[in-house]
């Protein structure tokens, strides 16, 4: 039971996934390279996963990249964030990137509860 329905946010991501697959082919090296530095990335102890994928939700917010958007927040919600630790997370993001932020933090919080709402399904 979903709460809004702007966009559809796991349909989203699964519609990536092949488009992902061909960039793949075209350019491995590159790509390569970006699953390396993603996992450098989510590499040490200071910060656990969940921060770290909540870090992600706000930048993706401040960015507004709604492929971003969609696996962050199924990544937060996946190490255990919360709706409210989302909104709060969003509530820095729209803070630091002004009202472009506010319209993308809006469909994030929608992503979270398109997800919450599958995973109770």
């Amino acid at each position: 039971m979903s709460h809004t329905t702007f966009k559809d946010w796991p349909a989203m991501a699964a519609h990536l996934v092949p488009a992902e697959r061909e960039l793949h082919k075209a350019a491995p090296g590159v790509m390569k390279a970006f699953r390396e530095m993603g996992s450098a990335a989510h590499e040490g102890d200071a910060l656990d996963p969940k921060t770290k994928e909540l870090l992600a939700v706000a930048i993706s917010v401040a960015v507004r990249c709604d492929p971003c958007i969609t696996f962050h927040v199924e990544g937060a919600r996946k190490h255990g964030a919360t709706r409210e630790e989302i909104a709060e997370t969003i509530g820095m993001a729209v803070y630091m990137g002004a009202g472009p932020s506010a319209m993308y933090a809006a469909q994030a919080l929608e992503a979270y509860d398109q997800y919450a709402d599958k995973a109770a399904e």
